[in-house]
């Protein structure tokens, strides 16, 4: 019963570089076979996601908040041309939004799409 979310915040941004949902489907089969670039702790995990026509080293990275079996939460996103990574505060405050997103039954987490707040893009459950 795997879960997929992007985040209103997540979605904007997606839109202005181009990163598609194949992408993040993709992206979450490579994290379930355990290649996550860096585990930062509290639920928070970095992963990097190739942009079309220039591959994962030129393309983006993604904050995802996971409990690495159902739930995937894509939280934050970046560029790497644009900044090198998070600094600490960043990372205090995703890794709050996850523990808060982590927690959500499946009845908040329909609540949470119904209102806009989430948008999912993968339920296992439906299968």
């Amino acid at each position: 019963m795997k879960r997929v979310f992007k985040t209103r915040h997540f979605r904007r941004w997606m839109r202005k570089t181009g990163l598609s949902e194949k992408a993040l489907h993709a992206a979450v089969a490579e994290m379930e076979a355990g290649l996550i670039d860096a585990d930062l702790g509290g639920g928070v995990v970095k992963k990097r996601i190739a942009l079309s026509g220039r591959g994962k080293r030129g393309g983006t990275r993604a904050l995802i908040a996971t409990n690495r079996g159902n739930r995937w939460f894509f939280v934050f996103g970046f560029e790497k041309n644009q900044r090198a990574s998070i600094g600490n505060k960043e990372l205090e405050a995703l890794q709050g939004i996850a523990h808060d997103l982590l927690k959500l039954t499946n009845a908040q987490l329909d609540a949470a799409v119904s209102e806009g707040t989430l948008e999912e893009i993968c339920d296992d459950s439906q299968s």
